[in-house]
């Protein structure tokens, strides 16, 4: 990591004298209420103690309200709360503008400035018991957070409720999933916040694991849009040690309320001093590609302190996985048996025919991923247990080193490394997380012995310990546990039905991605609305990278001939467009590999199209609409385009303003066929080369649930000799 600071030693010492001048005025004059504002000068905080020394803010953009003033505080279990009885007896303020640059990153080098206000807040009545506020006010949004300094009179303290409050200004349109404690695989509604309580019925459908919340309240990040044109994004950055929170709505006043995960006794969160809580995090612009721009939720994490980040590298892989799905023909489990356990010999189990990790299959997949430049594949289903692993609430479910009689483990590897593919280690835990920390160590070391470098680990199931939740302050300890012992082993990790992101990949940048939203492989499962994943980046993917599973070209799944009616609703080429808008250094192409060898012309852009970025440009978007999105792939002069539109078709706007001037280059256009759409020709597709430059302006055609896939490199002039120029 680098950091570099754009600070002078005369700005260094001016910003002290000034911290130190407003100090003093402060305390003499007894101010109740600050005011700070953004570098760029568009957006406004105001703190102030109101009434019974009550803590307050309001947010404004560009004069416009985004937050009025809404309450702050905690209220504490068997403990005088942080709500009232505050009195200001410190402030301080600064100012930061460095860069720094990720490990894996939509960006090679990312800015991070901003100016802070830090209140320090004192109880007379507890004997002067204090806490203190840091908000940070960025161009792009505000983050800020408690912090609970050690102190006599305050050490250990449980959390009843956290009461942060969201006074929206009005009733904006809103982008929105249920509040539920152990899932977030919802899919996506659309309305004004008034009519949330008459969908939230509809939009709690039964899903595994579901635990939704009972007051009216949805998840983050959660998205809205202003009658007058604002975008606002409210969010968590760095969730450690702390529950998760979802908002709850009062869909009449258009306030929200933030709303923690309980424990298995009831409780939010176990605290000892020196402490603090996540950053709630408010993203606002009047422009909606601003929302997908920002960076605010990652620069407010830590720096990460691994002092090697060489082996954390970009993973394009396919799998044994969607014809567990689609195909009818394959398992993860071995044996027709229906009750297991882990001391059983497996050998002696009743083989159902229809186990997909096979040593020969594993062998097809590698030569397939040899063949066609994957890094790697991932095996579900190779190692014991799976016959009865789910909705049993069972701890010792996988050991996750004992492989099933038809699985090979070392010759698979032997086999995968002569031909230089990897094996992507799959854990699926079962919800069991005490069962997968005791085995950890284990699991990782066999891993090192057999080549293994990343895992996709899954909590698919009610947790264990039974009673805690997925998004409890327990489990959200463990995840990050399974990534920093995970960095111990030079291992890299992608989890699944995980607590939403929150900007950790900037701190344990071997936590590479994350699923924890309605994926992929629901399109055999009832399938996506076309509009999802035009609002997925605008709500799940603005906390980190996900494991979307794109790249499924037989979007009619009748085809396999099981009987199933389901299709995926999208084109084949909004499934290309899928690898630059819904950004992860992990994509998988999740289709069976017959599918790709039908369509090779097609799956040339997946082959070719890059996963880690020196630029990202986000040139047009509207949540719930459409997004198009170009990036420079890291060190090298290629760009990728990738656009997508909801259930109507559009014409896509195109700049390529980008690319260097006064060079051509050769951009390979897939676009959908003009009688293509995600009901009827989704198949249909054109490919056609021309060349661009930085003057180059397109309007592409965007059948309806479809996309636009484009990749753009130099060329000889021999290569470019008969090209059209647009």
């Amino acid at each position: 990591m680098t950091f570099k600071s754009k600070k002078t030693l005369p700005q260094i010492r001016l910003s002290r004298m000034a911290i130190l001048l407003f100090y003093v005025c402060a305390s003499s004059l007894g101010v109740q209420a600050q005011e700070i504002i953004s570098p760029n000068k568009n957006l406004s905080l105001k703190f102030e103690l109101k009434e019974n020394g009550i803590p307050t803010y309001q947010l404004t953009y560009k004069k416009k309200p985004v937050i009025k003033s809404s309450s702050l505080g905690l209220e504490l279990k068997d403990m005088p709360s942080f709500m009232d009885g505050f009195t200001i007896t410190k402030t301080d303020q600064s100012s930061v503008d460095e860069t720094w640059d990720p490990v894996l990153g939509e960006e090679k080098t990312i800015r991070n400035q901003y100016n802070e206000l830090v209140v320090t807040l004192s109880q007379k009545k507890y004997n002067n018991r204090y806490i203190r506020i840091r908000f940070r006010l960025f161009n792009d949004g505000l983050g800020f957070r408690y912090e609970f300094p050690k102190q006599n009179d305050l050490n250990y303290f449980v959390i009843k409720e956290e009461r942060t409050e969201f006074q929206l200004a009005g009733n904006h349109k809103i982008f929105w999933i249920p509040g539920d404690y152990d899932t977030n695989e919802y899919a996506y509604t659309t309305s004004k916040i008034s009519e949330i309580p008459a969908l939230i019925k509809k939009a709690t459908a039964e899903i595994n694991s579901q635990w939704p919340i009972k007051e009216l309240s949805v998840q983050t990040p959660s998205m809205m849009k202003s009658d007058n044109g604002l975008y606002i994004n409210i969010h968590e950055a760095a969730l450690i040690n702390y529950p998760a929170m979802s908002l709850e709505v009062d869909a009449s006043t258009y306030k929200m309320r933030s709303h923690l995960t309980p424990d298995a006794v009831g409780n939010k969160g176990y605290m000892q001093t020196d402490a603090q809580t996540p950053w709630r995090t408010i993203v606002v612009s009047d422009k909606a590609t601003d929302i997908l721009a920002s960076k605010l939720i990652l620069n407010l994490n830590e720096p990460t302190n691994y002092k090697d980040v060489s082996w954390i590298k970009p993973v394009k892989f396919i799998g044994i996985w969607w014809e567990y799905f689609v195909a009818g023909k394959s398992t993860w489990a071995f044996g027709k048996e229906t009750n297991v356990k882990l001391t059983d010999d497996f050998s002696k189990l009743t083989p159902n025919g229809k186990h997909g990790a096979t040593t020969e299959r594993a062998k097809n997949y590698i030569d397939f991923a040899s063949k066609n430049g994957f890094d790697a594949i991932l095996i579900e289903g190779w190692n014991i247990g799976w016959e009865d692993w789910i909705n049993n609430w069972k701890e010792d479910v996988f050991d996750y080193v004992t492989a099933y009689p038809d699985f090979d483990v070392k010759a698979v590897h032997e086999y995968a490394s002569s031909k230089g593919v990897k094996i992507m280690m799959h854990h699926e835990t079962s919800g069991s997380a005490t069962n997968y920390e005791r085995r950890l160590d284990r699991a990782f070391q066999f891993m090192n012995e057999n080549g293994y470098d990343a895992v996709k680990t899954g909590y698919v199931g009610k947790i264990i310990p039974r009673g805690e939740h997925h998004d409890g302050q327990w489990m959200v300890n463990h995840y990050i546990n399974v990534a920093k012992r995970a960095a111990d082993y030079k291992i890299m990790v992608d989890s699944h039905e995980a607590v939403r992101p929150t900007g950790l990949n900037r701190t344990f940048p071997n936590w590479i991605a994350q699923e924890s939203a309605r994926g992929g492989e629901f399109e055999s499962m009832g399938g996506l609305a076309p509009d999802h994943t035009t609002i997925l980046p605008f709500t799940r993917l603005m906390g980190g990278p996900m494991d979307f599973t794109p790249g499924i070209f037989q979007t009619d799944l009748s085809y396999y001939g099981t009987g199933s009616t389901q299709r995926v609703n999208t084109t084949l080429v909004k499934q290309l467009a899928y690898y630059i808008t819904m950004y992860s250094p992990l994509q998988m192409a999740a289709d069976i590999p017959g599918n790709y060898e039908r369509f090779p012309d097609a799956f040339q852009f997946i082959k070719d199209v890059a996963l880690d970025w020196d630029h990202s440009y986000i040139l047009e978007a509207e949540p719930g609409d459409y997004i198009t999105i170009a990036r420079k792939a890291k060190g090298k002069n290629e760009w990728f385009v990738g656009g997508i539109t909801d259930e109507n078709s559009r014409i896509a706007n195109i700049t390529f303003d980008y690319l260097p001037a006064g060079k051509k280059f050769i951009a390979t256009i897939y676009a959908d066929a003009k009688d293509a759409n995600w009901k009827e020709k989704p198949q249909k597709y054109t490919i056609s080369k021309v060349i661009v430059t930085s003057k180059t302006v397109l309007k592409q055609y965007l059948a309806q649930g479809g996309g636009v896939a484009i990749s753009i490199k130099e060329g000889s002039v021999v290569e470019m000799m008969g090209l059209k120029k647009l």
